[in-house]
């Protein structure tokens, strides 16, 4: 069937994906996803899990030192049967048939693709998968850590935020602070320095600040006073587990800091709202994306990127970037998660917020393969939705293939400082395998 100017612009087109957690190319060179893990990732389990999967059966499914692929497939067979329909598990197939070429998954076609995943563990091979394959303009990485440096498997390519994630969450320890800001921690002021110190060393080669605070507290905000935090922050220097309030306390004070250097240094903020990855504990009250609405306030000069939707309550992250100028919606990971539900935000989203704010794709995976499989989800939802507006009436094609652009790349290069970012990590500071 011959493609529309839509289709082959949004199949053609590089895209930027906003987030991923890759592991690192030494990881998957030397202990990369076997064919079970190529295929499962992380995320699929928790549906496996959800349908009834065994703690035993999970266990041995992501044990890669376990040969057996057929017994290890066949534990947790009825659970894929059960789930092979969610978003998750249309990711699963598509890596089947396109990278390995199982059309329908069994036991014996798994064992058959073994060695095809195995010899994707080799140099260069993740890079290429995530540029040529998956036909990305670069990726956007949180790996967890503060520090930020270049990537050597690709500079260009594996650009990395400043994770916030720990003192977001209240978690200051003055050795840890010092060894990633060289500022000795005693107090408020000095703890404000260490923060000042950790930007002027880590923001040239960042692309963005991120914290997913909700997995672990409210994404309620208050600001927070400084003879407030003092208390809080003494007994973390001194060891002692904080109350959930003095935590709170600390932690919001601690994120109004990084809007503000955020803002200073020309980076955006990335906050992890709605749907928790894993199972059975995603207390819903947390999770709300218009609990940021009083950070979103204080500090209008900080750009604030809503990630995943804030599924299940899109609503909200389409509100907030209608209403708020610094806010941009994110939806990197909801295509895997409900690919449906993705599909009305973007409608949504469409028809009511302005289309300047809107990134259409992150992975936020682990390893190359699913980053692969959920960009073709986010371009096949893409073309879905922005079809429809056409066939509507609403849009001609030459608005829609401006809209694709957009939403693609577009957005993300006008939010991000990508060139200063490859810019610093061509300057050959030492890199991070």
């Amino acid at each position: 069937m011959t493609m529309t100017d839509l289709e082959l612009h949004i199949q053609s087109t590089p895209m930027v994906d906003t987030h991923e957690h890759l592991r690192k190319e030494i990881e998957f060179v030397g202990g990369g996803p076997d064919i079970l893990s190529s295929l499962f990732d992380w995320y699929t389990v928790a549906d496996l899990v959800a349908a009834g999967a065994s703690p035993d059966s999970i266990a041995r499914l992501t044990d890669q030192h376990n040969d057996d692929v057929r017994g290890r497939f066949l534990g947790i067979r009825s659970a894929w049967e059960a789930c092979q329909f969610t978003g998750y598990g249309e990711g699963v197939r598509w890596i089947a048939k396109s990278l390995f070429g199982i059309e329908e998954l069994s036991a014996d076609e798994v064992a058959r693709a073994a060695p095809m995943a195995r010899a994707l563990h080799k140099p260069g091979e993740r890079l290429r998968l995530l540029r040529e394959v998956a036909n990305l303009d670069h990726v956007q990485v949180d790996d967890f850590v503060v520090e930020v440096a270049p990537d050597d498997s690709g500079p260009d390519f594996f650009l990395y935020d400043i994770s916030w994630l720990g003192w977001t969450n209240g978690r200051v320890n003055a050795a840890d602070v010092f060894a990633v800001t060289g500022v000795d921690v005693t107090d408020v002021a000095s703890l404000r320095t260490a923060f000042e110190a950790a930007f002027a060393r880590y923001a040239p080669l960042a692309i963005a600040v991120k914290t997913q605070h909700a997995y672990d507290r409210t994404l309620i905000w208050r600001a927070r006073d400084v003879a407030d935090v003092t208390p809080a922050l003494q007994k973390s220097l001194r060891g002692e587990t904080l109350s959930e309030p003095e935590a709170l306390c600390l932690g919001d004070w601690c994120l109004g800091c990084a809007a503000e250097l955020a803002a200073h240094h020309g980076l955006p903020i990335k906050i992890h709202t709605g749907y928790y990855a894993g199972n059975n504990r995603m207390p819903m009250d947390r999770i709300h994306a218009s609990h940021l609405s009083p950070l979103l306030a204080t500090y209008p000069q900080t750009r604030f990127v809503l990630m995943h939707t804030a599924y299940p309550f899109g609503g909200e992250v389409v509100a907030l970037a209608k209403h708020f100028t610094n806010v941009y919606a994110d939806m990197c990971w909801a295509w895997s998660i409900d690919p449906h539900g993705s599909e009305q935000f973007l409608r949504q989203y469409l028809h009511a917020a302005p289309a300047n704010k809107l990134f259409i794709f992150g992975g936020d995976t682990a390893w190359p393969t699913a980053s692969v499989a959920y960009a073709w989800q986010a371009r096949r939802g893409l073309t879905r939705v922005l079809q429809t507006e056409i066939s509507s009436g609403f849009l001609s094609e030459p608005q829609a293939i401006r809209l694709a652009t957009r939403w693609m790349r577009d957005n993300a290069f006008a939010c991000f400082d990508v060139a200063r970012a490859r810019a610093a990590a061509a300057d050959g500071t030492p890199g991070r395998g």
